[in-house]
């Protein structure tokens, strides 16, 4: 009995830290009780190393304009979420490389849903989005080109998972 208590241990820890996708467990544990992972995923790791080796992957930001207007991914295409409508990617083809992000992971995920039902053959959701982005002191810019550390941070509550760059909430 002792035995299997402990195979059944290590198991729950090997997949605890092989499902960790992001640094901190806390961010990991709130998102995995609000993402549904139905679509497909990338790392921040994997994401930017994409960005660095394919130079025709699209990032495409899914927050409000407010948002990627203090900082975005560079070269990354706003196309917004409360508003979104396919027409605003109708110029990419379908089987082009896509990541989708937004502050953590919510929105984009629902946009890569919504591109994945419109036809689009390539497309993710990158896991922890911008603020994992960040977290991991990869670069944003800001609507002038220029290298930034701000970031919006959504909200008070949301914010709490930046743990790098300048919050900006307005």
């Amino acid at each position: 009995m002792k035995n299997i208590f402990l195979f059944l241990l290590i198991s729950f820890f090997i997949s605890s830290c092989a499902a960790q996708k992001v640094q901190s467990s806390a961010y990991n544990t709130m998102l995995k009780s609000m993402l549904k992972n139905d679509v497909p995923e990338l790392t921040v790791d994997q994401a930017d190393s994409i960005k660095q080796t394919n130079s025709k992957v699209i990032f495409i930001d899914t927050r409000e304009k407010n948002e990627y207007n203090v900082s975005h991914i560079k070269d990354a295409v706003w196309v917004g979420y409360d508003d979104f409508k396919i027409s605003r990617v109708q110029e990419i083809e379908k089987d082009t490389k896509i990541i989708a992000y937004c502050s953590v992971g919510a929105r984009s995920e629902n946009v890569t849903r919504q591109l994945i039902e419109a036809g689009y053959t390539d497309v993710s959701n990158m896991y922890g989005s911008i603020f994992e982005w960040v977290n991991e002191g990869k670069p944003v810019y800001n609507l002038e080109g220029e290298e930034t550390m701000k970031v919006h941070a959504y909200s008070k509550t949301w914010g709490v998972w930046l743990k790098k760059g300048e919050k900006v909430f307005d």
